[in-house]
């Protein structure tokens, strides 16, 4: 009997070991998926967020390479491991992704291969050139400002847009766009084709008809109204001055149309050598409106031509007080005085050019 309880005793013994083994080993295999799947894995340097970038063509390796430049992740080997298990080095997709420091691999490994991106608010206006606008998207997406450009001067590109090189950048309408990161530069040029479509409607086309222009024309009237004032509440006055030109055949003779054609931006005070610049954007020289618009006019802007104010002004200038505003004129001659002012006005604060 006491060999029988002896070995009864070292059964107990042994099964109490192999359960305490099989539960350290399960414990074990539970830490160990921990770290690799679980497990913050993420360093941000401090930050809550951050974007990870991954351009267009890359591959598992790039991507990899610039996780341990950049030091986003502590452990690459098991990041590694576990991209390989989740078959992310075949399905990596580029975009702008947010990371939290929180992240672990498993979380992390499922964004990148989801193609989930965080989308960019691209926002563009106070611009004056096609140059400018490339260069200010580029800065906020993929899209390189070479690329862009030459979109933008391609006539078989532009043809179905019904624009040229010289009024391409009228389908931009300064605002803010959400958009993936890694958006091309011919998907950039037509999701603002549509962008335009819509704005420009059947209702703002039939107004535009109704004055007798085209929406580019409007759209290269509005670049000059808002060039020559910021104040909204007199941009239809302004339009209604240039509007009474055009149809009395006038020369629009627009101070910021010659500032454009010499591309010097700086020039505070026009003078007679600068009107005297040849080029198809002087309206001193030019009669009706430039081949293209002298900036991007805001959808605002645009609004307020199409609902222009109806007068008889033929004439503005700056008010002498540099409020931002301008003085009206019916006649030549009432508009030299105000002129007259405006030019004294100057000379006293010493303004030159």
């Amino acid at each position: 009997m006491a060999n029988k309880a002896r070995k009864h005793h070292h059964l107990r013994k042994f099964l109490a070991a192999a359960v305490l083994a099989v539960l350290l080993a399960g414990a074990l295999a539970v830490l160990a998926a921990w770290m690799v799947v679980l497990r913050p894995n993420i360093d941000l340097k401090g930050q809550e967020t951050k974007h990870l970038y991954i351009p267009t063509g890359s591959n598992f390796g790039d991507v990899m390479q610039q996780l341990e430049d950049s030091g986003l992740v502590r452990n690459s080997r098991t990041f590694r491991w576990l991209a390989r298990r989740k078959n992310y080095p075949n399905k990596v997709s580029p975009g702008r992704y947010l990371l939290h420091h929180r992240m672990g691999n498993n979380e992390l490994i499922n964004l990148l291969r989801s193609g989930r991106q965080d989308p960019v608010r691209v926002t563009f206006n106070n611009i004056r050139t096609r140059e400018q606008l490339a260069g200010t998207i580029a800065r906020q997406v993929e899209a390189d400002s070479a690329s862009l450009i030459r979109l933008l001067n391609d006539v078989q590109v532009l043809e179905p847009f019904g624009k040229t090189p010289e009024t391409s950048v009228l389908l931009f309408l300064p605002n803010t766009y959400e958009f993936y990161w890694n958006t091309g530069a011919r998907q950039f040029l037509e999701r603002m084709g549509r962008e335009y479509g819509r704005f420009w409607n059947e209702e703002r086309r039939g107004q535009a008809a109704a004055m007798g222009l085209t929406p580019d024309e409007v759209g290269i009237l509005a670049s000059i109204v808002q060039a020559e004032t910021n104040r909204v509440d007199e941009m239809d006055r302004v339009a209604g001055v240039y509007i009474n030109r055009l149809r009395r055949n006038m020369p629009l003779q627009a101070d910021p149309t010659v500032v454009f054609a010499l591309g010097d931006f700086s020039i505070r005070r026009v003078l007679n050598r600068h009107l005297a610049f040849d080029s198809p954007y002087n309206t001193y020289l030019y009669p009706g409106l430039p081949p293209g618009p002298i900036n991007l006019p805001g959808p605002e802007v645009i609004d307020r031509v199409l609902q222009y104010e109806r007068h008889d002004y033929l004439f503005f200038c700056a008010k002498d007080d540099f409020s931002g505003y301008h003085a009206f004129a019916r006649t030549y001659a009432e508009h030299l005085a105000n002129a007259r002012k405006y030019r004294q006005a100057l000379n006293e604060r010493q303004i030159m050019n």
